[in-house]
């Protein structure tokens, strides 16, 4: 059910696009970005295999769909609903693309960049971070994440 600001409406957004992506035998993770009236301007699903491409992950997809619905290399009025913590590649990239929050699910305490690893936005070489909200939905992104890699072992 959606909170008052729309907020769980996105990340559930984000949540259909993991399933969609696991439909596909693609890792389940899902991404929405939403512009500062709430419009939705891009969603995207893991599509690495699909796509034989390391960087297909959703975020990225998103990013580049956003930026391609906007003209412009940039998102400053953006948030990002992501199922799971962005990788250092991801989290590099809502850097460069300048989003102003970030919204995720689940941690990932080994693949992560934002708050595990190299925790991209706390280094002195980044030149902008994004407000950051996790936890949104955890425990159905890592229950998803979870029955996935089961069913693969």
């Amino acid at each position: 059910m959606p909170n008052r600001d729309g907020k769980s409406t996105f990340m559930e957004l984000a949540l259909e696009q993991a399933r969609a992506a696991a439909a596909r035998g693609e890792v389940p993770i899902g991404a929405v970005i939403v512009d500062g009236d709430g419009a939705i301007l891009a969603s995207a699903g893991n599509r690495t295999e699909e796509l034989r491409d390391p960087t297909a992950h959703a975020e990225m997809l998103a990013i580049r769909q956003a930026c391609a619905e906007r003209g412009a290399p940039r998102l400053p009025d953006c948030a990002l609903y992501v199922t799971l913590e962005p990788c250092p590649m991801c989290a590099t990239a809502i850097a460069f693309a300048r989003l102003a929050r970030l919204y995720y699910a689940a941690a990932d305490a080994k693949g992560g960049g934002v708050e595990h690893g190299p925790r991209i936005f706390h280094q002195p070489t980044c030149h902008h971070r994004p407000e950051l909200y996790p936890g949104i939905a955890e425990g159905t992104a890592t229950k998803l994440l979870r029955d996935f890699f089961a069913a693969r072992r």
